[in-house]
């Protein structure tokens, strides 16, 4: 006989037809019990949506179904065929289900809602909560899009080092990388001896790969990095983070021009892509996490960018009677606040500033 190959649930839910015999493996969200049967609601993380599975009494081990708890991970073969419940095309009558692993009393996440506060807590199991299991799978989707972006743009894909000798920006607040040992550093001429160092020299984790990109442009043509990048500025805000990934496009023969349209292109490709690929998880985003969403995104796709120069932008700020915290005047750089009234107020688009002068932006 021949063995079933297990079928995501996010495959099995978009099925054309019913199927006679399939095998889904997943972890249990909720069991109900009926006088003859048990509804078991089941999720493999490929989908936001679970598979209901439903469990006769007939089953050799429905006494041990019946104490299955949330959290449990289960192995069910049977027939996926059409739902007499609303909400859901599909559910699977079981023909067997192998208990894999059972969670106790003490397993934290339950059929509520849960903050990230609470998550942050049991940090090893916040990927199966609806928030995070959603994030990942939208981050996921992107990824591949950045590189299906610029492959099909015939950019190539340059791995660029994360260990490096070099600061790209000149920023001064990298993470240094050593093998010295900091409680007994060999020192020389006063300071430590990095000549003893594992690379000889002082080296950081990168905060940036354009150095490197920019050298492969000149031969490439058209190249991206899309990697790793660290910054060691201790900033407790939301648009600062120690570790992220970076995508950095560098293109020979390439204007300003060219430079805004393939930001102002790629944006809306992986908005579109998105909202294209990932539904539910949009959709939960804009139940939970920002209601204004959805309409901000396909406004970004619909409207054309904004391109103004710097001076103008500081033309239109210094008149505009807006009371900002920051000073606005030419010479200094846009603050938050003074981008988001060029964009949400002004314009109501989003909007790309050139010709920075040279002292702010090198």
């Amino acid at each position: 006989m021949t063995q079933l190959s297990p079928t995501a649930i996010k495959d099995a839910l978009q099925s054309a037809v019913p199927i006679d015999s399939i095998q889904v493996q997943g972890w249990v969200r909720t069991r109900r019990d009926s006088k003859d049967f048990s509804f078991i609601e089941l999720n493999d993380g490929s989908s936001l949506r679970n598979v209901q599975i439903i469990a006769r009494n007939t089953l050799p081990n429905y006494a041990a179904l019946q104490r299955l708890t949330t959290g449990a991970s289960v192995r069910v073969t049977g027939a996926l065929v059409a739902s007499q419940g609303k909400g859901q095309k599909w559910e699977l009558v079981a023909d067997n289900i192998q208990i894999v692993g059972a969670a106790d009393d003490s397993y934290p996440l339950q059929k509520k809602g849960h903050t990230p506060e609470f998550l942050r807590e049991i940090a090893h199991l916040r990927p199966r909560s609806n928030l995070f299991s959603s994030i990942f799978r939208v981050r996921s989707r992107l990824a591949f899009a950045v590189h299906q972006f610029f492959q099909e743009r015939g950019f190539v894909y340059v791995h660029t080092p994360i260990i490096t000798g070099s600061d790209c920006e000149g920023a001064g607040e990298l993470f240094r990388v050593s093998t010295i040992d900091i409680k007994n550093p060999p020192r020389k001429n006063g300071g430590i001896d990095f000549a003893q160092d594992f690379f000889a020299r002082p080296t950081y984790l990168t905060v940036s790969g354009q150095l490197e990109a920019e050298a492969f442009a000149l031969a490439l043509s058209n190249v991206y990095t899309f990697g790793p990048t660290f910054r060691a500025e201790n900033s407790n805000t939301s648009r600062h983070a120690s570790e992220f990934w970076m995508i950095e496009p560098e293109m020979a023969f390439c204007d300003s021009n060219g430079n805004m349209d393939l930001a102002e292109e790629f944006v809306k490709y992986l908005i579109a892509d998105a909202r294209k690929h990932c539904p539910d998880e949009m959709e939960l985003f804009a139940r939970f996490v920002d209601k204004e969403l959805l309409a901000r995104l396909d406004l970004v796709v619909e409207r054309p960018f904004q391109r103004i120069a710097y001076n103008d932008a500081v033309d239109l700020l210094k008149k505009s009677g807006e009371k900002f915290e920051f000073p606005i005047d030419y010479g200094l750089t846009l603050q938050s606040e003074h981008e988001r009234w060029l964009t949400e107020k002004h314009f109501k688009c989003p909007v790309t500033v050139f010709n920075f002068p040279k002292e702010i932006k090198p």
